[in-house]
């Protein structure tokens, strides 16, 4: 990829690389520079895309870890992190936004705990995709089950531990 400052030769300017326009008038744009708005504001269309998209990070499932013990403030969370205060701050609102935790306030404090609700419905949204699976894994176990037997036709057929 040529450098910006090569690009900028060939365009014959010193403008920045964001006002640098092509031969037809159009604005020439690099890829490094340019900056998606729509994919940094697009905010997920329902409550389990958030919750899915706040447990995508290890710091914030490390965060709801330590909250299944009980009521933590906002200080005591962020002490085994190696992060500033508004970095962990920044988790929380995360978690926050996706109904996973409730940040209330005593006094100085800022007490965090856990809310049930979304774990329900990700609990109850993995259920149907567990009997399926489950289903597909004892007709493959059957199967390979069947070709060792193949395989090994003086073998003893396994006993079935239901």
């Amino acid at each position: 990829m040529p450098s910006l400052t090569a690009a900028r030769r060939r365009a014959g300017s010193n403008r920045p690389a964001s006002t640098l326009l092509t031969k037809a008038g159009r604005p020439l744009y690099f890829t490094n520079e340019v900056s998606n708005q729509m994919v940094k504001s697009a905010a997920p269309a329902d409550r389990l895309s958030l919750v899915f998209a706040a447990l995508a990070d290890p710091t914030r499932r490390a965060i709801l870890a330590r909250l299944a013990d009980g009521q933590v403030t906002v200080t005591e969370l962020a002490a085994p992190f190696a992060m500033s205060l508004p970095a962990v701050s920044k988790h929380l609102s995360v978690l926050e936004r996706a109904g996973l935790i409730v940040r209330g306030r005593a006094a100085q404090w800022r007490p965090c705990r856990l809310q049930p609700a979304p774990f329900r419905e990700v609990a109850s949204w993995l259920d149907a995709y567990r009997d399926l699976w489950d289903e597909r894994l004892d007709r493959l176990d059957t199967y390979l089950t069947a070709i060792q037997q193949q395989e090994q036709p003086d073998a003893q057929p396994p006993v079935d531990p239901e």
